[in-house]
C-alpha cells in the first residue's frame, strides 16, 4: 500500500469519525471546562445567586443592571493571587470583567449552595 492510498484511508476515517462524535454530541450541551479559570466561573454561575446591600446599591447608584454579573460570570477573569481559595466553608473570589460602563471587580463569597455578591467596583 503506498503513501497516497494510506492517506485517502486515513482521511475516510477521519471523516466517518468526526460525523459519528457530530450525530452524538450534536444536541447535547456539553463543554470543555477544564481551566481552573473555567470551572470557578461556571460553578459560581450554576448556583443560586444573592446579592449584598453594598453591591445592590453600587448597581443602583451607577444605573448597572445586575444581569451583567453573569455576563462577566461568562467571560471574566479570576484573580486568584487575591481570592481566598483555602477557605473551608466559604471562598471568596475577584472576579474582573468588562461592561458598557468600563471593566468591574467582583468580590464573590462562594458558598456550597449559593454565590453572594458581597461588593462591586470599577478598576482603575
Amino acid at each position: 500500500m503506498n503513501l497516497f492510498q494510506r492517506i485517502g484511508y486515513f482521511s475516510m476515517g477521519l471523516i466517518m469519525g468526526i460525523g459519528i462524535l457530530m450525530f452524538f454530541l450534536g444536541g447535547k450541551k456539553t463543554s470543555c471546562d477544564y481551566s481552573p479559570n473555567a470551572r470557578v466561573l461556571k460553578n459560581i454561575r450554576i448556583k443560586e445567586r444573592h446579592f449584598s446591600p453594598d453591591a445592590l446599591q453600587f448597581f443602583t447608584f451607577n444605573k448597572i443592571d445586575t444581569s451583567t454579573v453573569s455576563t462577566i460570570l461568562k467571560d471574566g477573569d479570576v484573580d486568584f493571587g487575591e481570592s481566598d481559595t483555602r477557605s473551608n466553608k466559604c471562598k471568596t473570589y475577584y472576579i474582573s470583567g468588562n461592561t458598557p460602563s468600563g471593566e468591574i471587580e467582583l468580590e464573590i463569597e462562594n458558598c456550597k449552595e449559593k454565590a453572594t455578591v458581597q461588593k462591586v467596583k470599577f478598576m482603575d
